[in-house]
């Protein structure tokens, strides 16, 4: 079962999780991050104690589970709020920025992004890029990156590294990290916070839930769920 970490509010499992990720960093080189309210607290939390405690942070790159379909300076960019909140406080040198481009046609980006991902991770059996950590945010309806409930069979279980999807929320046309490409990971961190998601965590973490959550913790035992829901 994976490994639940229960915390009061939001703002403490900011802060425990930023704690945890500075912890982690120095054996850690590729990191996928994600968008949500939850990670922009996140993000706040990892520069403000970084700055305090003054680790080194510089050698990782970063990517990203998924990204909406709108240019890097839209407020709907995932790659916006983690570069105002994170990378550009923290100094992250341009090259080892993986931002996917939102405003190119969604497949061209969706290769690219794979090709950039593969550049910098080793590949593991099944010939899926190996990041070292992937955090996650979880929706009402339990879905993670851009996987929603509902695609068809062959859909989950596309072999691809990142694909374009289109959402069931807006904005619609977005790219996503596969089923595959996630629980290859070594390790999946899972920042589940806000309002109406109590349903889907416990649907979740169901042996038969059939959210996408579900799905990669079934793969993926080991994840590990930062939460302030009750459970």
């Amino acid at each position: 079962m994976a490994q639940l970490i229960p915390f009061s509010n939001a703002s403490e499992l900011a802060t425990g999780c930023a704690t945890a990720f500075l912890a982690a960093a120095p054996s850690n080189h590729t990191v996928a991050l994600s968008g949500g309210r939850i990670a922009k607290d996140f993000f706040n939390s990892v520069a403000q104690l970084a700055h305090a405690r003054g680790p080194a942070l510089a050698h990782l790159h970063f990517f990203w589970a998924d990204e909406r379909c709108v240019p890097p300076t839209d407020a709907e960019s995932n790659y916006r709020s983690a570069a105002e909140l994170l990378l550009t406080p923290l100094g992250i040198a341009p090259a080892n920025i993986h931002r996917i481009c939102g405003e190119a046609e969604p497949d061209r980006a969706a290769e690219a992004a794979a090709q950039a991902l593969r550049h910098c991770t080793a590949t593991d059996a099944a010939g899926q890029p190996v990041l070292d950590l992937v955090l996650l945010g979880m929706g009402e309806d339990g879905h993670i990156a851009s996987l929603f409930p509902g695609e068809p069979a062959n859909v989950v279980g596309s072999p691809a590294a990142y694909r374009a999807v289109t959402a069931t929320k807006p904005p619609p046309k977005r790219i996503t990290l596969g089923y595959g490409a996630i629980t290859a990971a070594r390790e999946i961190w899972i920042l589940a916070s806000g309002a109406g998601k109590e349903a889907a965590l416990r649907e979740s973490l169901a042996p038969d839930g059939q959210t996408p959550l579900a799905r990669v913790l079934r793969a993926r035992p080991d994840a590990r769920i930062f939460t302030d829901l009750p459970f």
